[in-house]
């Protein structure tokens, strides 16, 4: 039976920290949320508690559970207040050195049975468990974005972790209402590893066919099946963050097809990464 998870602590409350935290609470999880500054820290909150009360006005949650759920949501600026929890889920920004150095500390600051837990897309689990005296306890959790809507957790195992540690990650994520799936360390695990490169080749074709990005997206739906088009998808995701996972897994593989379109990197450099700034393949108004 895999050990019970009370109190999780999400390091870097961004889109997806936010996300992973208003998931955990959701679920019935106390929460400690670490950011670098208190600033962001409220704004997280209140970016969780603006989608909760969303939730209440279209009548899939009771305001009681909404208020209960945000009660479970304790803020801090130290790591060091982490060290009570039973699971340290990190979402910091997808730089090796950041993640490892972030590890190291926490290694040091939580309790010996705590799981340690990085939602990296395409770094190496293996490397940043590395970083830590003790690797078997260190496993990937990779939710997608956004992570209160998507059902699938990749459940990511090094050969250092642990069976218990592993069990543990998956069970807690069907716990919280997701979709776990198991997988070993590799580069882009199991989803990026095929989307990714598939999603660039999308990409291509738009000047190799000279289509539009709206028929583009219109084949991939109605001839592939696809619920959203390539297009909506890399808006959606943003293109700087896309470009910096295909950039990880062409670093990783050497794979021409895991490299970032040029298309991709000149419209990361115009300042057009999609919905998150109101431009991309398409014009967002929000």
């Amino acid at each position: 039976m895999a050990r019970e998870i009370r109190k999780v602590g999400v390091v870097g409350l961004g889109t997806m920290g936010a996300g992973i935290a208003q998931v955990c609470v959701q679920g019935g999880v106390e929460v400690v949320g670490c950011e670098v500054s208190a600033e962001l820290g409220e704004r997280a909150a209140e970016r969780i508690g603006h989608f909760l009360t969303r939730a209440v006005e279209k009548g899939r949650m009771e305001q009681a559970d909404r208020d209960a759920a945000m009660g479970r949501v304790r803020l801090t600026t130290e790591l060091g207040d982490l060290a009570g929890c039973d699971l340290v889920i990190e979402a910091a920004f997808e730089d090796l050195d950041v993640k490892r150095e972030l590890f190291a500390e926490l290694d040091r600051l939580v309790g010996d049975d705590a799981i340690l837990a990085t939602n990296t897309s395409a770094l190496s689990v293996t490397e940043i468990a590395a970083a830590t005296e003790r690797p078997e306890r260190v496993v990937g959790m990779h939710f997608f974005n956004p992570a209160p809507l998507m059902a699938l957790v990749e459940i990511v195992r090094t050969e250092l972790t642990a069976d218990e540690v592993f069990d543990a990650a998956y069970a807690f994520a069907e716990r919280v209402g997701k979709t776990p799936i198991r997988c070993h360390d590799t580069p882009g695990f199991v989803v990026n590893r095929v989307l990714i490169p598939l999603l660039n080749d999308c990409v291509r074709v738009l000047d190799e066919a000279r289509v539009t990005p709206e028929d583009l997206d219109k084949g991939m739906k109605h001839g592939a099946g696809w619920p959203m088009g390539p297009c909506e998808l890399v808006d959606l995701v943003g293109i700087d963050i896309h470009i910096h996972a295909s950039e990880a897994l062409y670093a990783a593989l050497r794979e021409p097809r895991m490299a970032p379109p040029p298309r991709l990197v000149r419209m990361a450099q115009a300042g057009l990464l999609g919905r998150k700034t109101g431009s991309g393949f398409y014009t967002y108004d929000e």
